[in-house]
């Protein structure tokens, strides 16, 4: 009888070992990825009182009026029948200009423009917020230490830049790395920035709903709005201004809930007397907007979410300028010649019926240094 030979498997065992270790060191790798970010989480409180800065002083900000007098005595007071303009601009943070395309929207790029070129949109944005020169500026995606922007404090500039208006900041995104794509987003320190040429008695930051589940909310952001409170001189009443930046890669829930929150928010405000601007970034389109110039060019780019004004009632208006785009895809660089270029018509204004709106324009400013347009409402307050 012949003798069987045994096959020897210690190669396939040694290779099936190698493999595990391999296996096992990347799963631990990813827990304790996880775990720090976890740990250091951004978890704001509903509601969080924010520093109101004057000129390169800061005051703590209480739940009634500010103490320190001499800020609020040194700026312009607010009074029924006063002029007032408001500038609302997303400015991408300092890295969505023209030549700017971003995975997100269907391009390429992560990484949208080199540190010379954040720094010429950053000045080329203040240059134009100081020619605008408005008395309330309502800013989105500041960039205050972001792998995105180079690490540049954008905040920082904006308030060195236009250094007569006091301001508020408030983080929206916040954490220490975004994994992905490759190369991966890393780590973003970004919010949403309230500028005023009026005292502010009060800046609050209130949290939004957030539609992202544990673990994905850990690399996302974290909405909110900066709600200011601005004295109305001879009244018990303020102004009250909404910076918003609203939801804009969900199914859809998260922005319906911010909404309603938003609308909740306002009508509590107006139902005190209150006079009351909301401004932003919508990442929706109101339904009272006439959009046919703006046609979605393809089922595979961004589509915005639509707001029925109704949800509003009949104490606000809803209002934005469609003669010129507000925002543009970010699936190319920018063309204005493509006569199939993406825009779209998703940043405004809400209003409430106690103020009279005198103007609005989206300004043309071709997109050269953001992804977005400024748009400047001009109000009088009844």
């Amino acid at each position: 009888m012949k003798s069987i030979k045994k096959t020897n498997t210690k190669p396939v065992t040694k290779i099936l070992k190698i493999v595990g270790a391999a296996f096992g060191i990347i799963i631990l790798i990813a827990a304790i990825f996880v775990s720090i970010l976890t740990i250091t989480e951004y978890k704001p409180q509903d509601s969080e009182n924010l520093m109101v800065t004057y000129n390169d002083r800061s005051s703590a900000q209480e739940n009634s009026l500010s103490t320190d007098a001499n800020n609020l005595s040194q700026q312009k007071k607010v009074s029924i029948g006063d002029n007032i303009s408001v500038v609302t601009w997303n400015i991408g943070y300092g890295s969505l200009g023209a030549n700017a395309d971003f995975f997100m929207d269907g391009g390429d790029s992560v990484y949208t423009s080199t540190k010379e070129q954040v720094l010429s949109n950053m000045s080329a944005i203040t240059e134009e917020l100081n020619s605008l020169s408005p008395d309330i500026i309502l800013l989105q995606e500041v960039d205050e230490k972001s792998s995105r922007s180079h690490k540049i404090n954008e905040e920082s500039i904006i308030k060195d830049e236009l250094s007569s208006y006091n301001s508020s900041y408030a983080y929206n995104y916040k954490t220490l790395m975004v994994p992905y794509p490759i190369p991966p987003i890393g780590q973003v320190a970004s919010g949403i920035m309230t500028l005023s040429a009026y005292p502010v008695s009060n800046a609050c930051r209130i949290k939004l709903p957030c539609p992202f589940s544990y673990p994905i909310r850990l690399c996302n952001l974290k909405r909110c709005l900066i709600v200011s409170r601005i004295p109305i001189d001879g009244t018990d009443k303020e102004l009250v201004i909404v910076n918003l930046h609203l939801e804009a890669y969900d199914s859809g829930e998260g922005k319906a809930a911010q909404t309603k929150m938003l609308a909740d928010i306002l009508q509590t405000e107006t139902n005190k007397g209150n006079y009351v601007i909301a401004g932003g970034d919508f990442n929706q389109t109101f339904s009272n907007t006439d959009i046919s110039a703006y046609p979605q060019q393809s089922d595979e780019l961004w589509v915005p979410g639509l707001i029925d004004i109704s949800e509003f009632g009949n104490d606000f208006t809803c209002i934005t300028d469609s003669s010129v785009p507000t925002c543009r895809s970010l699936d190319k660089s920018y063309n204005s010649e493509d006569d199939k270029f993406q825009f779209y018509e998703i940043d405004g204004f809400i209003v409430s019926s106690n103020i009279s709106i005198k103007s609005i324009e989206t300004v043309n400013l071709d997109f050269q240094n953001s992804d977005h347009n400024p748009i400047k409402l001009e109000v009088i307050l009844n």
